[in-house]
């Protein structure tokens, strides 16, 4: 009677644990699903905005080209080449240089150091304008650089006419890169997504307004592209000086301090986002160089297209985990800073997968939006497998990069990009597409494989082998030396 007692007892015993037990996993799990989805929370308020604001800023450019499309074949490739390849030039070296502010104002914002976001800001400003000047060579002597490079004279001599008219434009993104990250790490998208949908209406009316009613041709259009721009520089600037009272608080002569340091910081950011911004310039270049290239041209141009409306989301989760990475290291919160990592890789490669099976399921259709040519109809369905590989690399490595921004690594990825871009993937490019005879396939793939992928693989391993505690100690450390606490931040400090 006593054993049976015994393990009568015992069963219960057991059968509490295993209660216990569940209940403990039980916990766990929807304290992780919780976790989860605070985090989500946070990173769709950058990526929603930050996807809309750049499709809307990328819609401009198209508008702007149709406008000049209905003008002539001369005036539309005008058009195009000075967006291309002199703004395209001159716009990804400054938005490189913009995101050291993803670093700077992100762990500051973090740290809870408000007014230094203002002042990093104003650094960025005077850095940036300074640059605007010495890459204006680009835009004035650009009808003999283009003649140079084997455009044909027509074609580059309206190219330089607009892009001299196209300056402002330049010096616009001096300002409104800045402002744009000033009101990213505060998780402020929405009003840059609302900035930009103005603008893209101010472009279309614009563009009507100087092309066809003032009959102002081509310039018109670079006119109205212009105005667009500096809307959106115009429209942060009012906001931030009528809704920011924490990070705004004026202009200030501690901008014109440390300002080597911030140059050094700009310069390795610059140089870490337009090596991989011209990497793929390079890619249609060579492609112009293949025997009868013009068919393989069209295709690779329609491939890049639906990767450059892709790169809008990618972009935008680059941007989001640069800016949640660097606020929780800034707040101290290593561990907080990994989990943000995770969840933004694993959200970005699903939604990567998902545009990957719609490329694959409608690889013979989505030529027809640009082209009714069966012959590049069929090109393109030939480059389709690569493009959906480019596409599912595209939407992890902007977020490994990312974490790099927000942790402040970009020296170091900048030197991870001139391995892995040109001294690997230009080379097996080169020797896949003219050695093996491979032609536009084997320049894609060789440039795919040997760069993006092989980058990413070392951005991969450098994010997991993080030490989080280190990173958070290095940001404690950055923080020190860049900005002094003041006495509006301590008492906001103590309030927080």
């Amino acid at each position: 009677m006593a054993r049976e007692e015994g393990d009568s007892d015992a069963t219960t015993a057991l059968l509490l644990l295993n209660h216990e037990a569940k209940d403990d996993d039980q916990g766990i799990s929807e304290n992780l699903a919780s976790r989860v989805w605070i985090e989500t929370n946070k990173l769709w308020q950058i990526v929603g905005p930050a996807i809309l604001s750049r499709v809307a800023s990328f819609t401009m450019n198209i508008v702007t080209q149709a406008f000049a499309g209905h003008l002539g074949e001369v005036e539309l490739a005008a058009i195009c080449i000075a967006n291309t390849v002199i703004v395209g030039f001159n716009f990804g070296l400054l938005l490189g240089m913009a995101s050291a502010l993803e670093t700077l104002c992100g762990q500051a914002f973090g740290a809870k150091r408000y007014q230094m976001l203002g002042v990093y800001m104003q650094r960025s400003w005077i850095v940036l304008f300074l640059c605007c000047f010495l890459l204006l060579p680009f835009y004035v002597f650009a009808t003999p650089l283009l003649k140079w490079l084997g455009q044909p004279d027509d074609v580059a001599e309206q190219s330089g006419l607009v892009a001299q008219w196209l300056i402002p434009l330049h010096f616009s993104f001096a300002f409104q890169f800045p402002l744009q990250r000033f009101l990213q790490s505060q998780l402020k998208n929405q009003v840059i997504a609302w900035v930009t949908l103005l603008s893209l209406g101010v472009n279309v009316f614009t563009s009507w307004l100087f092309v066809y009613a003032l009959d102002f041709g081509v310039v018109g259009a670079a006119i109205a592209l212009d105005i667009s721009w500096w809307v959106i520089v115009v429209g942060l600037f009012v906001y931030v000086c009528g809704w920011c009272p924490l990070t705004w608080t004026g202009f200030s002569m501690q901008a014109f301090s440390g300002l080597w340091e911030f140059l050094k910081l700009s310069a390795a950011s610059g140089v870490m986002l337009c090596l991989e911004n011209w990497y793929y310039r390079i890619l249609i270049l060579m492609t112009g160089y293949l025997k009868d290239a013009t068919i393989a041209v069209d295709a690779l141009s329609i491939c890049m297209s639906i990767n450059g409306w892709e790169m809008m989301i990618a972009l935008a989760f680059f941007a989001a985990t640069g800016v949640r990475v660097a606020n929780e290291l800034g707040a101290g919160n290593s561990k907080a800073a990994k989990f943000a990592t995770t969840v933004s890789v694993v959200q970005s490669t699903i939604v990567g997968l998902f545009i990957c099976a719609i490329i694959m399921v409608f690889r013979k259709e989505f030529a027809l939006i640009f082209t009714s040519s069966t012959a590049v109809i069929e090109a393109v369905d030939n480059l389709s497998v690569l493009l959906a590989i480019t596409i599912l690399l595209n939407s992890v490595q902007p977020v490994l990069s990312g974490v790099a921004v927000g942790s402040g690594w970009q020296a170091t990825v900048a030197y991870v990009n001139i391995g892995c871009y040109y001294i690997v993937g230009l080379p097996l490019g080169v020797i896949m597409g003219w050695v093996f005879n491979s032609g536009v396939l084997g320049i894609w793939a060789g440039m795919i494989f040997g760069g993006t992928a092989l980058q990413t693989l070392i951005l991969a391993i450098m994010t997991i082998r993080t030490d989080w505690e280190k990173e958070a100690e290095k940001t404690r450390i950055r923080l020190a030396k860049w900005s002094k606490p003041t006495s509006n931040d301590s008492s906001e400090v103590q309030r927080a």
